[in-house]
This record gives structure tokens, sequence and C-alpha cells, in this order.
């Protein structure tokens, strides 16, 4: 009984740690946030049944399509945009059956230590601005809480956090997270900056409004070709995972499941109204501090989320959640993903002497970091899905330097 209590917890423990990304693409997009916490819950356990449950991976909404479901609302409707993003799981099973058919092979071919390293790295970074944001009290390009209030704030939910981490002993140090979110939320309290009047007036039990999907093709095409970057990023996350994790995922289960798994989640969360979901990188970083690597832990969260997802009342609680609390924890989740990266490229023994190699990583931290967007018409690439082709091009195209390859003896790309 008290095993099973634990893993509850470390899920619970997971949702919070994603819980502010993902019900924050809904409220920036127009969407209904109790869909996404639905999407995200049904889309965990649908991948878990692809994949057999063997990858330590929650689903959250993806902040690839945030751009392009305002512009999809705003010129088809929410109905339509639905059909779009349904549509968009479609890309996942594409690439799962290139991965599928030609193996492993071309994914090492594509994805060698120096293009994987500083990707992983461009996903922790690139948002290193908001989680510094968050923790001082901005949001929206507005300071929600006063400045002074929230680095203290921050400060005694990311010093929690690490004391728990790394000093704490037995059940209390699987939770370093979940402690620093609680003793924050007191301190919070205590300064008055929590709004429980919302929390007062959130009813108990709300049934989330569905909306039909709309077939319309035009949204349906608009949205395809914008999953390619989520793809992209699926790939990095689950090797993310196993570096942290120890396991190659990539094998067992293999890639091409976790890519129709994601797909189907996608599928799901755009029928009924959330956004499309992938993985976290926040919830790798909650599993590198934890250690807790079990992926029953994501069912206990996907559980969660699905319940909560009609608990009215619990979604107030979390929504009351000042900004500089969660801050605090995302500045050293964020940096803890930018660490994993630096990790691939150490033990794959990259040599940066090596001009094509210290392109390739420079390219890449620098784009990636400083928010580099490719436009055409109303198709935009950034982020991580942008950096990732760059540093897949750039490594293809740049030959190898006898001198200095940076490749690991005997490794096949």
């Amino acid at each position: 009984m008290f095993h099973y209590l634990k893993q509850a917890i470390s899920g619970a423990q997971i949702l919070f740690v994603a819980f502010g990304a993902l019900v924050l693409v809904p409220l920036l997009t127009g969407l209904n946030p109790a869909m996404a916490l639905l999407g995200a819950g049904v889309g965990t356990l649908m991948f878990q049944l692809v994949t057999g449950r063997k990858v330590p991976i929650f689903l959250g909404s993806s902040f690839a399509f945030i751009g392009p479901i305002i512009f999809s609302i705003q010129t088809w409707g929410v109905a339509a945009t639905q059909f779009g993003l349904f549509a968009a799981g479609f890309m996942y099973f594409i690439v799962a059956g290139i991965v599928k058919w030609r193996g492993m092979a071309l994914i090492n071919r594509l994805l060698p230590p120096v293009v994987i390293g500083p990707v992983i790295m461009v996903i922790g970074l690139s948002v290193a601005v908001a989680a510094s944001g968050m923790a001082m009290g901005q949001g929206g390009g507005q300071q929600l809480v006063p400045y002074g209030t929230s680095l203290v704030l921050a400060g005694i939910s990311l010093a929690t956090t690490i004391v728990v981490s790394v000093f704490a002993g037995g059940m209390l140090r699987l939770v370093p997270i979940l402690s620093g979110v609680v003793v924050g939320y007191i301190a919070a309290t205590l300064f008055g900056v929590v709004d429980f009047g919302k929390i007062a007036s959130a009813p108990w039990f709300a049934l989330p409004h569905f909306v039909a999907p709309e077939v319309n093709w035009w949204a349906a095409l608009f949205m395809l070709p914008v999953a390619i970057a989520p793809c992209i990023e699926h790939i990095g996350g689950v090797m993310a995972v196993g570096k942290v994790s120890g396991q190659d995922y990539t094998a067992r289960p293999g890639l091409h499941r976790t890519l129709t798994g994601d797909g189907l989640g996608v599928c799901f969360a755009g029928a009924i109204g959330g956004p499309p979901i992938t993985t976290y990188a926040e919830v790798t970083g909650a599993l590198m501090i934890t250690r807790n690597f079990n992926p029953v832990i994501m069912t206990y969260a996907a559980v969660l989320a699905i319940v909560l997802a009609f608990f009215g009342k619990f979604n107030a609680v979390l929504a009351s959640i000042p900004l500089p609390v969660m801050g605090g924890i995302m500045v050293l989740l964020f940096g803890t993903i930018a660490s994993i990266g630096l990790k691939t490229l150490i033990d794959a023994k990259v040599d940066l002497m090596a001009p094509r190699n210290l392109v390739i990583v420079s390219v890449v931290l620098t784009c990636g970091i400083g928010g580099l967007m490719l436009r055409i018409d109303n198709f935009s690439l950034a982020g991580v899905g942008l950096v990732s082709l760059l540093a897949i091009i750039l490594n293809l195209v740049l030959p190898q330097d006898r001198h200095h390859d940076g490749i690991v003896e005997g490794q096949d790309i």
C-alpha cells in the first residue's frame, strides 16, 4: 500500500510540474484548459498503450502550435481548427513509418551526438527567459506580482527544491518539486498574493464544454507541416529521457512506437478541442532530479489529469499558484535539461576543435536561444524544430575532417 502511495504522489508531482505549461497554451490560444487536461491525460494513456508502458513520458500541450492555432481560429474558426489539429497527428504516423522502414540507421545518421547534444540544450535554454520571467513575476508582458516579492517567493521555492533533492532522505527525497510548490505556496499566502476568491467561487465539478470538429481541409493542410517540428522535438525528447534514465527507448519499444503513440494523442486532443500534445522537458528534468524512472508514475499523472478536467475546485487551486513560485522551480528544471545536452556531447567525446562540430553547435545554440524564425507566408518554423533541421542539414552537408571528426570510435552514423 505504501509503495502505491509513493507512486501516486510521484505522479501528482509530475502533473504539478507539467500543469503550468499544459494550461498555458489553451489560455493563450482561446482553447478550453479543461480539454487540455483531458487531452493530455487520455493522450498519455494512449501513448503508454502503444509503447507497452515502457517509457517514462507525460505528454502535455505543445508550444509549437500556439501561433498556428491563433491564426487558424481567426481564419476558419474553432471547430475547423480542431479538425486541423486532429489531422496534424497524421504527420507523426508518417514519420513513424519512415523510422520503421529504414530503422535506426537513418536516425543515427541524421541525429548523431553533435546534433542531439546542442538541440537538447536548446530545449532547456530556449525557455530560460520564460522561467526567469516567471521568477520575477512577469507574464504576458506585465508585472503580475511585485518584483521584490516575486524574487523572494522564487528563491524560497527554488531553495526548498534544492535542499530536498540534495539533503533529504527516504520518501521526502522523491518529492522535491512538490515540496518546493507547497512551501512556496504557503509563503505566497503569507505575502498575500494568492487569490482565494476564485477558488471559493469555482464549482466543485464542471463538465468541460465540448465543440464538435468541423471538416476543413485547408485547416488540415495548414496544420500538417506545423507538426514536423514537434515530431523532431519528440525524437529529441525521447532520447533525452533515455539519456537521463540510462535506457535506449529508440530501440525498445522503438521510435516508431513512441511517435505513433504521440500521434494518437495529438489526434484525440485535437478532436475534443485541446491543443496537440508533446513530450515535456519539464518532466525530463523532474525525472533527473527525483531519479524515479518508473513509467507507472506517468499513468498516475494521466489519470489525475483526467479527473482534474472535471474537478473545478482543484483547477482553481492550481491556477492560483503564483508565477514566481513555479518560476523558481523552472529555473532548476530548465537548467537541468541544458545540462543533459552538455553531458551528451561530453559522453560522446565530441571534439569541438573540429570546425564542422564547432559550426553545428554554434549555429544551433545561437539560433535556438536567440529565437530565430523562418517564415514563409503563413508557415513559420522556430525554436527546437528549426534548429533541429539546421543541425541535421549541417551535419549532412559539412564534410568530416580526418583529423578532427569528433566521432566516437566505432560509432555508426
